[in-house]
């Protein structure tokens, strides 16, 4: 919009000189009007370069405020010597409708109109032209009522976005306390499960066998030992717990690469773990990517201790609509359909991966679950596993189409 008023006011100022000095030139003072037109159009491009117009919604500064009361007072000037610059208004009209608030744009669209009135009856032929009248206040008038609706327009606009962005930077907070508090929970229901379970039972061990001590001194002993074998397990389960208990790597690395920091970790000698990257998933919500990199360490850490494989590929795929990770193993499998009983977590003769799956994949499925996605296992004996978790990145979009399914190469 600036730049076509500029552009129009400079193609007005030129005819206006081109018709002053082919009609209205005469007598010893042409070239001083000549030379206040140059004048004129220099102090306007001048004033715009030097004094811009304010960003819409901002205050105009002061010296915008001196360059626009210039221009109009030499304008006038003008209008006395060479009535050819009437036409000149027009970009001055939109200059001060465009930076001046409405209770001082509307006198100054006024005071120009009345002028350009005054100057078209002044240097009228014959009998008074009506047009010369009722034309330049209708042409203003409507001009007027555009800009302010425009500006009306844009003001409230602005408030719009700036409620918008004050919604989504209230909603973000909601979504971290609301993040906070769903932690803290998991937390308190991981230290009741793992360390407050532990540690009720070595009490129970201890206080029996302080009640026995020296009456059966062999049964307190195996009390001690039970404690004993308890402590262990509870400190392998706390140090556990503390090493999942806060994804690092998210604090100096996004998702990709935190992801490729964790396959670098867990290659050893007998088991290469790569990391592969499609797409750019930019930055991602914080619950999504520690979501993500969780089921990476607990699907990886199932691949190092029950799968028995060589070869691992830890695959982040970025759509326009959803993000999804895929873990894949070429170790020995399992099959996904045959039921869990209930003495398989706790028989010693019932393979290590069935008394395991019990604890690792609901809890992938939960983080998944928890992050708006879904977590899919498949897996034969002797094929592999491929753990695949998909999370939407907007909560309205519509299901993307499924892809054809692709095995991984390991």
């Amino acid at each position: 919009m600036a730049t076509t008023v500029d552009v129009a006011f400079l193609l007005l100022l030129g005819s206006s000189v081109v018709r002053f000095l082919t009609r209205d030139q005469g007598g010893p003072g042409t070239w001083w009007v000549v030379t206040l037109f140059a004048g004129f159009g220099l102090l306007y491009v001048l004033g715009r370069v030097r004094a811009p117009a304010p960003r819409p919604g901002r205050a105009p500064t002061p010296r915008h405020l001196v360059w626009l009361g210039s221009v109009v007072t030499v304008w006038v000037a003008l209008l006395v010597l060479a009535p050819s610059a009437t036409w000149c208004a027009m970009p001055l009209l939109f200059a001060g409708l465009h930076a001046l608030p409405p209770r001082l744009a509307l006198p100054l669209a006024g005071l120009l109109t009345a002028l350009v009135v005054v100057s078209e009856v002044r240097v009228a032929d014959g009998s008074l032209n009506p047009n010369m009248v009722v034309a330049p206040p209708a042409v203003a008038a409507v001009a007027t009522a555009v800009l302010i609706h425009l500006q009306r327009q844009g003001t409230r606009q602005r408030a719009l976005i700036e409620d918008l962005v004050r919604t989504r930077h209230d909603l973000a907070a909601t979504e971290r306390r609301a993040g906070v508090l769903a932690e803290r929970q998991r937390l308190a229901t991981e230290i009741h499960d793992t360390v407050a379970q532990g540690l009720s039972s070595q009490r129970m061990l201890l206080q029996a066998a302080e009640r026995v001590w020296l009456t059966d001194p062999d049964t307190a002993r195996a009390h001690l030992r039970d404690a004993a074998e308890i402590t262990s397990r509870s400190l392998t389960e706390a140090r556990r717990f503390v090493h999942d208990l806060a994804p690092a790597d998210l604090a100096e690395h996004a998702l990709p690469g935190a992801l490729a920091l964790l396959a670098e970790r867990d290659r050893t000698p007998g088991l290469a773990v790569e990391f592969r990257l499609d797409g750019d998933p930019g930055r991602l919500p914080e619950r999504v990517e520690a979501a993500l990199l969780r089921i990476a360490q607990g699907a990886l850490a199932n691949v190092r201790e029950h799968a028995a494989a060589t070869r691992a590929a830890v695959t982040l795929t970025c759509l326009d609509d959803q993000v999804s990770l895929d873990i894949a193993d070429n170790g020995r499998g399992f099959d996904v359909e045959r039921p869990r009983t209930a003495s398989s977590p706790h028989d010693p003769s019932a393979p290590e991966a069935a008394r395991e799956r019990g604890h690792g994949l609901p809890a992938m499925r939960i983080r998944a679950r928890q992050a708006g996605g879904t977590l899919t296992v498949e897996s034969l004996p002797g094929e592999g596993t491929v753990v695949s978790v998909a999370v939407p990145l907007a909560p309205l979009a519509l299901p993307h189409p499924s892809a054809p399914g692709k095995e991984p190469v390991l």
